[in-house]
């Protein structure tokens, strides 16, 4: 394991923005509304600001101000957060982020994760974190080769845990996230003591929607249906044919913006532009880990690798693989989701749920759309993890 610093060359910074400069833009059709897709009116301030105001070194300066280092794990690179608490009875906590997430999403929770004591906490719920870099995303930089499935990145996080000492760990993720810590949970279960997750799709044929459902989880369902017959588009692209729509990503930073900017919008809790519920500079210093690190191409061949999980397979099984959670269970659900699961249909596959939050604000994104929640949300889940006597050892 080394120490890694982010230090992007100025060539680099300026080779975008001479491409931002040259950018050709399409003309209007369909008016300005997100209907057709991101509005030209918007991307093009939004890209202007990119341009002319956002400031790549404030950014790279607050990253920074967090231990990062990089390991090699089954000839993979993997890039890591890794921020020790000042509590002695901390408890380890690898969060993953998702697509087209980034470890972005959760600087805003290091501090009251990690040291709860200085901003108003419960010491006795502090947390040891790690934030890897999914492989082909970020600072991970781009893959050497194919496999990057969700079953790889679990096996190489159980990995990761044990080269950095953690005898026993509890596992964190939404959007595709969700799946690998589930099934990190199933790998790694004599290490794994507890999983939360903050997004579950219960709509797969790996649920028996037979059951009596209530009027509330049928319009969980509808809301689930209408999604994958509407709004997936962008799966099926990335799990059938990534290397064609990689070509566009990676040559222009605008075709990057939109493609991110999108998601921002659709699966948060904003309702006229992404910025209502995500900071501008954080939405654009996300899409900078994408476009610096050049990982467009490595990161959608992600959905290719995990296509067998992804709920427009009709053989799905279970988010944990097939395999029975071994382990206590935390759902978050966010009222913004693009979709929010039924706990009837989840008790099916996770029998210990111990806890189970319903938010009336704050969407897919939830450490940075929402901090507090998410906040409030594990430290909740770890006093139920005591209450129910799950120890862990350093």
């Amino acid at each position: 394991m080394e120490p890694f610093r982010i230090e992007v060359p100025q060539a680099a910074l300026d080779d975008l923005n001479r491409r931002l400069d040259a950018t050709r833009w399409p003309t209007r059709v369909g008016g300005t509304g997100w209907d057709r897709g991101v509005p030209l009116d918007y991307l093009k301030e939004l890209a202007d600001y990119w341009r002319t105001e956002y400031d790549w070194r404030a950014a790279e300066a607050r990253l920074n101000a967090f231990p990062h280092f990089t390991t090699e794990i089954d000839g993979a690179r993997v890039h890591f957060m890794h921020i020790r608490s000042p509590e002695p009875d901390a408890v380890p906590l690898i969060i993953t982020h998702g697509w087209p997430g980034s470890i972005v999403e959760f600087l805003g929770v290091v501090g009251p994760l990690t040291d709860p004591r200085a901003h108003g906490g419960d010491p006795s719920t502090a947390f040891h974190l790690v934030l890897p870099s999914l492989p082909g995303f970020g600072f991970s930089g781009p893959t050497r080769d194919d496999g990057w499935g969700v079953e790889r990145i679990a096996g190489a996080w159980a990995e990761l845990m044990r080269r950095l000492g953690y005898e026993h760990y509890v596992v964190q993720g939404g959007d595709i996230a969700a799946w690998i810590s589930l099934t990190l949970a199933g790998l790694d279960s004599e290490h794994v003591r507890a999983a939360h997750v903050n997004f579950m799709d219960t709509s797969s044929s790996g649920f028996d929607r037979s059951v009596d459902l209530d009027d509330d989880d049928r319009d969980r369902m509808r809301m689930a249906d209408e999604f994958l017959a509407n709004d997936s588009a962008y799966m099926a692209l990335q799990a059938t044919r990534p290397n064609t729509i990689s070509y566009g990503l990676i040559d222009s930073p605008v075709g990057q913006l939109a493609w991110i900017v999108e998601k921002f919008l659709e699966w948060s809790d904003a309702v006229k532009s992404p910025e209502d519920a995500v900071d501008r500079d954080d939405l654009l210093t996300n899409v900078m880990l994408y476009w610096l690190t050049g990982t467009a191409a490595s990161s959608a061949q992600f959905y290719y690798e995990m296509a067998a999980f992804l709920p427009t397979s009709s053989a799905q099984e279970p988010q944990t693989g097939g395999a029975p959670m071994p382990v206590p269970l935390g759902v978050g659900v966010y009222a913004g989701d693009l979709m929010k699961p039924v706990r009837r249909l989840a008790e099916q596959a996770f029998s210990e749920i111990v806890q189970w939050n319903e938010h009336d604000h704050g969407g897919h994104f939830a450490a940075l759309e929402e901090p507090d929640l998410f906040v409030g949300d594990l430290r909740e889940f770890r006093q139920a993890l005591r209450r129910r006597g799950v120890h862990f050892g350093r």
